[in-house]
């Protein structure tokens, strides 16, 4: 037993030091390929942030680029982190995936039985694909949220009599983020010779929101046929409105449900510690039998199980 503690012990570091060493190395590739690009670079690129100059490239790395360009699900994760607006690489959300992936699955093999861990695993490297979605749907939020003042600020420009390049430049100028940043690159891929309809199926790409695509197919419709946009845009923001606050209701009502079965998941849990703390023997028995991984393992597959139920009972969709 002792030597099979030293060699999963030695085992274990080693795999430490081994993605250590590969992050260092990929981090001194990435820092030498900046500096090629900036040594061969002798034009200066205006305004980057602006999101017109695109970086095609899944990772600074060439070896990693050209194996990451051949999946398909790397372009998703892709358009996730830009729907996020983190400055992230593809190469670097799939190596923090497997970093957290091993780890979780070496630091769990002594604990629950092998099959488990691996799941364990695989739930872990999923993490920094979770961290994107949480923050890409946080932004939807806010964009939805603000979404209804600004397109009555743009109706309220239009009867003005400003045009639809000039509305959009100012109300980029004068909302909150998210909105303002979409707006502007919307109006400067307009303003630079693209066309209002592919500036605005590509705001549709970026923002796939309902309320989005309903505002793009009234500009896109008002174009060929005319008619008064600004009442259009109106009439939308305030149905926008009355939805937004529909769905505040019932998330306020749906509260409850996830309290409790966030406290139900922790509980148990909690209750495993303190008896660990109190009573170590008495969990011992868990860690000593011969079914006491599997026993674990089960537990903690249903208590995972029963928080996504109550997640989906309580998930309303308006």
């Amino acid at each position: 037993m002792l030597i099979v503690s030293v060699v999963a012990f030695f085992t274990f570091v080693f795999l430490l030091a081994t993605i250590a060493v590969t992050v260092a190395w990929m981090g001194f590739l990435k820092r030498s390929a900046e500096q090629s690009e900036a040594a061969l670079t002798e034009v200066e690129i205006p305004d980057e942030g602006s999101g017109l100059f695109r970086n095609e490239r899944l990772s600074t790395v060439n070896f990693v680029d050209s194996l990451l360009n051949r999946f398909d699900f790397f372009e998703i994760i892709r358009a996730r982190i830009a729907q996020a607006e983190l400055d992230w690489s593809v190469g670097r959300v799939v190596a923090a995936m497997l970093l957290c992936g091993t780890v979780a699955l070496l630091a769990l093999l002594k604990f629950v039985a092998p099959w488990a861990a691996i799941l364990c695993g695989l739930a872990a490297a999923f993490a920094p694909y979770a961290y994107i979605l949480r923050k890409r749907n946080k932004r939807f939020l806010k964009f939805r949220e603000n979404f209804p003042d600004v397109l009555d600020s743009l109706a309220r420009a239009l009867r003005a009599g400003y045009p639809l390049s000039a509305s959009m430049d100012m109300i980029a100028s004068e909302t909150l983020p998210p909105v303002s940043v979409e707006i502007r690159k919307t109006a400067t891929e307009a303003n630079l010779g693209m066309g209002w309809n592919r500036a605005l199926d590509n705001l549709g790409e970026r923002m796939p929101l309902l309320e989005v695509h309903l505002f793009t197919s009234a500009v896109q419709l008002h174009a060929r046929t005319g008619g008064r946009l600004s009442e259009v845009l109106g009439g939308l923001a305030e149905n926008m409105r009355e939805a937004i606050a529909l769905q505040g209701e019932v998330r306020s009502l749906a509260a409850h449900g996830k309290l409790t079965g966030a406290i139900l998941t922790i509980l148990p849990i909690g209750i495993a510690i303190m008896m660990m703390i109190v009573s170590p023997g008495y969990m011992q028995v868990l860690f000593n039998h011969p079914w006491g991984k599997n026993l674990i393992t089960a537990a903690v597959v249903c208590l995972v199980l029963a928080h996504f139920v109550i997640r989906k009972l309580v998930d309303i969709k308006v």
